[in-house]
């Protein structure tokens, strides 16, 4: 991984200012501590910090091609880089480095505006054609890698995070409250959309062409399903469990290449634990592995991992937090996601990726993905038993939890608000969402205009209205949770914000299209999830880890800020002044939370729901302090890094990209 950002010119060929991309970069060096680079000529930049991982010595960037036509900066790898190498060099490409970003440039010199259809792994990009004077930028698939854009004074700035953007100066930090509200809709931040005014994120899939001005996004892949009776089936179950075996083993294998030693992540659950068996496998020797334990702070799943690490030969290490050390890490988990986090659990995986990092490694592999692929989340279950009551039934009792909850019931989304389907996760949304009726002020709902966060999701309108009813709610899965928060807060911007890096064998291109295609009773039978990876999991590893039930990692949540050792921030966050400062939450409806779960009554749902709801005004009232403008609290706020004046040596090469006429005498 790596950090980029840059700027392209939408009126002209206007020289970028050199220092300007440099606090960019410096805002993300957290992502590449080892190297900085830039290029620029008039009417673009583009500037690189380098976490090295494939070819240490050889891989700096931006980086061009032969003649020094197409430029490219590159954050991700690209897993099947032996492969492309050796296919290119064999179409005559030549090439001056072994690192995977060199692979872009030829790539669109091969292939031209499809070369993105031949890049596969985890990749964020910005790609710059001198003689078309066309900028392209691109994301992966399901949104491993961030990237975000905005377009201010004519030109188009984009990063790896949204710092990169705020410290150029261009940009001030407004609060959005559309984004605020999609994570108080589906505890997820956005797809594309942030929490900052004119701030967007490019959506998983997607890509943008820059070309004389003008702005075009494009998708170049979904996530795609059979019509519903037409999936695969096998009438021999041992053959689907070797494909999916066969297709793990070799996702687990190219996502152990790297010139840098690879870890894994372990929990108590099969996924992490299936990965850690095969990564054994493949290198013919345990690799050391992580994991997280709680002290009375939610679910402990330290003994089923140890148990698991053991039987694998593993050498285990555990990073132990308590509900102080989740609440004393919240200031530094907002920083790095950019967003409110609900998901207090995201703070113990800052503190895990902190702790790899401490100990000289920078590539972790991970089970997430495996839920999102083979229905392991507790809402399939429950959809597969809604589905025998029927629509009319299923919409009475959702109206009773709703009444039981308490809220507000104004501007609910439509029943079926998910491209015309209604899938377990609005039931959950509408559920999470109840408690903004007693939290938001008038105030808030006026800037929203009655829209929801339903209405900006991205998916495909009429081919889900054919997919089986499972199928509907994995490609939801795919759409909101999945790039929201286990690829984000709890994914790259906690392990980036310690210079790790994360891979995901689940989320390999050849594995979703595998899961997508076979027939729902092979991910979910009867009640039992992931099916078909439990059948695999008896193959090939000990049969107490394929027999492991289905957990999820979860860390308390509002109580963590709520007890009697609070620091006091926590207080000032939530004090009638602060809270009248931001205008998002009402000042008696807050308290009224605050009271309920004090009191800690019988209140069942209803007390989980405002759990949820208190922990989220918490992380919103951070979020704005430290990026927008602070004044809430005794905390440090986020400012851009000091950056140095350039140095002569560094205007040189600037200089010369910036006063060449001739490509042909263009290196990198």
């Amino acid at each position: 991984m790596c950090g980029i950002a840059g700027a392209i010119d939408l009126r002209g060929r206007r020289t970028f200012p050199v220092e300007r991309l440099r606090r960019m970069t410096a805002a993300i060096a957290h992502r590449g501590p080892d190297d900085e680079h830039t290029f620029a000529e008039p009417g673009v930049a583009l500037g690189a910090r380098r976490l090295s991982i494939i070819d240490l010595a050889g891989g700096r960037q931006p980086l061009s091609n032969e003649a020094g036509s197409v430029w490219v900066a590159f954050n991700g790898e690209l897993f099947e880089h032996p492969e492309l190498f050796a296919d290119l060099k064999g179409r005559g490409h030549r090439f001056s480095t072994r690192c995977d970003t060199e692979l872009w440039v030829h790539l669109y010199e091969e292939y031209g505006e499809r070369f993105i259809d031949h890049a596969r792994g985890q990749f964020a990009f910005s790609l710059w054609d001198r003689q078309r004077r066309t900028g392209y930028l691109g994301r992966d698939r399901v949104g491993i890698v961030p990237l975000y854009y905005a377009e201010r004074d004519g030109w188009l700035l984009w990063g790896s995070e949204i710092k990169a953007l705020l410290a150029s100066g261009l940009i001030d930090p407004l609060p959005d409250v559309r984004g605020i509200d999609h994570v108080f809709t589906f505890f997820a931040a956005g797809a594309s959309q942030t929490c900052f005014q004119g701030i967007e994120s490019l959506p998983p899939g997607h890509w943008l062409k820059v070309h004389d001005g003008r702005i075009e996004l494009r998708r170049y892949w979904d996530l795609d399903f059979p019509d519903a009776g037409t999936e695969q089936r096998w009438d021999d179950l041992r053959v689907p469990a070797g494909e999916l075996e066969r297709l793990l083993r070799a996702a687990v294998k190219r996502r152990l290449r790297s010139d840098v030693p690879v870890v894994t992540y372990l929990s108590g659950g099969l996924d992490s634990s299936v990965i850690l068996g095969l990564c054994g496998h493949e290198r013919n020797a345990p690799i050391r592995s992580y994991t997280i334990g709680l002290e009375q702070a939610g679910p402990d799943e330290r003994s089923r991992a140890a148990e698991t690490a053991a039987l694998l030969g593993s050498p285990l290490t555990t990073v132990t937090m308590n509900a102080a050390d989740i609440t004393n890490a919240y200031p530094e988990l907002i920083t790095a996601a950019e967003s409110p986090v609900i998901d207090t659990s995201c703070a113990c995986l800052l503190r895990l990726a902190a702790r790899v990092h401490r100990d000289g490694f920078r590539v972790a592999l991970t089970g997430e993905g495996a839920d999102e692929a083979l229905a392991g989340y507790v809402w399939f279950r429950t959809q597969k038993i809604g589905q025998t009551f029927g629509p009319g039934l299923h919409g009475l009792l959702m109206r009773g939890l709703l009444a039981l909850i308490g809220g507000s019931t104004r501007h609910r989304p439509p029943w079926n608000a998910i491209g015309g389907v209604r899938t377990p996760q609005q039931d959950v949304a509408e559920m999470v969402a109840q408690p903004r009726g007693t939290l938001y002020t008038p105030q808030m709902w006026e800037r929203l205009h009655g829209s929801t966060a339903f209405d900006r999701l991205d998916v495909a309108t009429e081919r889900i209205k054919r997919w089986h009813p499972l199928n509907q709610a994995l490609y939801t899965g795919y759409k909101i949770m999945l790039p929201g928060l286990l690829l984000m807060a709890k994914g790259d911007r906690v392990a980036m914000n310690s210079s790790v890096e994360t891979r995901y064998p689940f989320l390999d291109e050849d594995l979703i299209a595998f899961c997508a295609r076979i027939d729902p009773r092979y991910k979910l039978r009867m009640l039992r999830e992931k099916w078909l990876l439990r059948k695999m999991a008896a193959r090939a590893l000990p049969p107490v880890i394929a027999k492991r039930p289905k957990t999820m990692f979860r860390a308390t949540r509002s109580q963590a800020f709520l007890g009697p050792r609070r620091p006091a921030w926590v207080d000032q966050l939530l004090s009638p002044e602060s809270l009248r400062a931001t205008g998002y939450f009402d000042v008696t409806g807050t308290a009224a939370a605050r009271r309920m779960l004090a009191e800690r009554p019988a209140l069942g749902l209803r007390r989980a729901f405002f759990d949820f709801a208190l922990t989220a005004v918490i992380s919103t009232q951070l979020w704005h302090h430290v990026f927008c403008k602070g004044g809430l609290a005794d905390l440090p706020t986020w400012s851009p890094p000091e950056v140095a004046p350039t140095r002569a040596a560094d205007r040189t090469g600037m200089a010369r990209a910036l006063s060449t006429s001739s490509l042909s005498d263009e290196r990198p």
